[in-house]
């Protein structure tokens, strides 16, 4: 419609980039997704080009002003959200030193146990909110300023990957707070950089970039990247926040007992809270939306990759099934799955393929089935592992139920929501009601819903309670929930049992592979 205004939502993923076309009602209009590579030359590295990134953001917004926006006028602005604690070294002509390091890159491992022992690393995260964990760019700073010295010393610029895009657009070094804050570099009650943490790094404020507020409008979009896109010079950049955080807004789970929950490849646990806590026991998180809204959560690596993992490892057979029926092998899996019944007759897994961040942030932390038996079928191990991811993001839950109270909504978005027995599974084992918002792009809303916000177009945040609907909401089942309780104690004792051989058994792994 000639007369209709519209924003952008763009979400600077892992593997894919995607942007969202909005109305100001917050009526998806079109998307545009780019994909592009994660390089993973080895088991430890996890790694991301730059301009293939920035590309992505440029071809995203410019199909969509192509197949839907008759006039550039009727863009309000483009909102950023992107993932969190990639880093990026940059010399002083703004070329990039190194690839965009991402959270997944555990290269850095040995410097986070040196950090919390030697460092004062408990008392840093209690400033910055972001556990000291190799996803960390604190924890990823010092070891390359000790380790990687030929990198480190001709860097001027410490970047994330949204810091880049916007540099390539405007010309200007900006980093908003949310995303400063996941760098595990800056102070929650003063927002600005936390000096004890650049120490721990090795970098001055003047190598890291100007901080602003999610809501800050940042105009002076470069002629030619204007151009490259179908927008106006004049139109207004809104910072954004993280993926993360933004996600809980897109949910609409901004408000007291409404958490988010996401399962995709990874997942998290996050509500939002409206002062900066930490956690004595350091599981959780804590980033900044805007100064009144505060997402704290923690975040899991293993999520949907744990049935990927069955998928590639155990399940030859059905993915020949699936491919001769023209199914999806995850439909057929997951059937597998509710043949059995909750509980898994005493089989347990421990999701930790990946390491894990929250609840243990261990890195070291390895993946097991408990309670196998004569009597258990490849069915059972498949519904394991699905409780298992879900068994683990409730320990999550009940940390953050320490902080943020009593949850008594769960919002969920993922890849598993594609699942009834899975969506079900996750309010048996919360014990909690679930809803899947009608949105799937639930960073793109949000990041849009910010803009809208920043530009003064709704007048709270709680607009977007009008924009999410909903596709599925699931009950507890008391017979279910009956079981879980049962088995959600012995799975937490036996995490704490696990715990302590997690760093044998990883040395003993490096020992015998190499």
């Amino acid at each position: 419609m000639a007369d209709q205004n519209y924003i952008i939502g763009v979400d600077i993923g892992t593997t894919s980039t995607k942007s969202v076309l909005f109305t100001e009602a917050g009526k998806v209009v079109g998307k545009a997704l780019v994909t592009y590579p994660l390089y993973t030359p080895d088991v430890s590295t996890a790694e991301q080009d730059p301009e293939e990134i920035f590309a992505a953001v440029v071809k995203t917004v410019r199909r969509l002003m192509e197949a839907y926006v008759l006039n550039p006028a009727q863009v309000l602005g483009l909102c950023f959200g992107s993932a969190m604690h990639s880093l990026i070294l940059v010399d002083a002509a703004g070329q990039p030193l190194t690839r965009s390091i991402t959270w997944a890159d555990n290269r850095s491992a040995g410097w986070e146990k040196r950090i919390k022992a030697d460092m004062y690393g408990h008392a840093v995260y209690r400033r910055t909110g972001t556990p000291i964990h190799p996803m960390s760019p604190l924890v990823k700073l010092a070891w390359l300023r000790h380790e990687q010295p030929d990198l480190f010393q001709p860097a001027v610029r410490f970047i994330s990957i949204k810091e880049y895009v916007l540099y390539r657009l405007l010309g200007r070094y900006v980093v908003d707070h949310s995303i400063a804050t996941a760098m595990g570099l800056l102070n929650l009650e003063t927002l600005d950089w936390d000096s004890g943490a650049l120490a721990i790094a090795g970098v001055d404020r003047s190598s890291l970039s100007e901080l602003v507020p999610t809501t800050a409008l940042l105009t002076g979009l470069k002629p030619a990247m204007a151009e490259a896109m179908g927008l106006r010079v004049e139109t207004p950049l809104i910072a954004g926040a993280s993926d993360g955080v933004l996600s809980n807004l897109g949910v609409g789970a901004i408000s007291p007992g409404l958490v988010a929950v996401t399962v995709g490849t990874s997942g998290a646990v996050r509500a939002v809270v409206d002062r900066p806590i930490t956690d004595p026991q350091e599981r959780l998180f804590c980033y900044p939306l805007t100064e009144h809204h505060w997402v704290i959560g923690g975040a899991v690596n293993n999520g949907g990759i744990a049935l990927r993992w069955v998928r590639d490892q155990l399940a030859d057979a059905e993915v020949a099934t699936a491919k001769r029926l023209g199914q999806d092998v995850y439909g057929l899996l997951t059937r597998m799955a509710g043949v059995v019944p909750p509980g898994s007759e005493g089989l347990l897994f421990h999701p930790y393929l990946m390491g894990e961040r929250s609840p243990l942030w261990n890195a070291n932390a390895r993946a097991s089935f408990f309670g196998l038996s004569v009597k258990h079928t490849k069915s059972h191990l498949v519904r394991s592992v699905l409780e298992g991811i879900v068994y683990n993001l409730y320990l999550v839950l009940k940390a953050l139920e320490d902080f943020a109270g009593p949850a008594t909504l769960i919002q969920a978005t993922g890849g598993f929501a594609e699942s009834p027995l899975w969506r079900q599974m996750m309010a048996d084992i919360f014990n909690r009601e679930v809803t899947i918002p009608e949105h799937y792009e639930s960073s793109c809303l949000g990041a849009a819903v910010l803009g809208l916000y920043a530009l003064g177009r709704v007048p709270s945040l709680e607009a977007v309670t009008t924009m999410i609907g909903e596709t599925y909401r699931h009950q507890p089942i008391a017979e279910h929930v009956t079981v879980y309780q049962k088995v959600l104690p012995v799975f937490e004792r036996l995490t704490a049992v696990f715990e302590q051989e997690y760093d044998a058994i990883a040395a003993l792994q490096f020992q015998l592979s190499d």
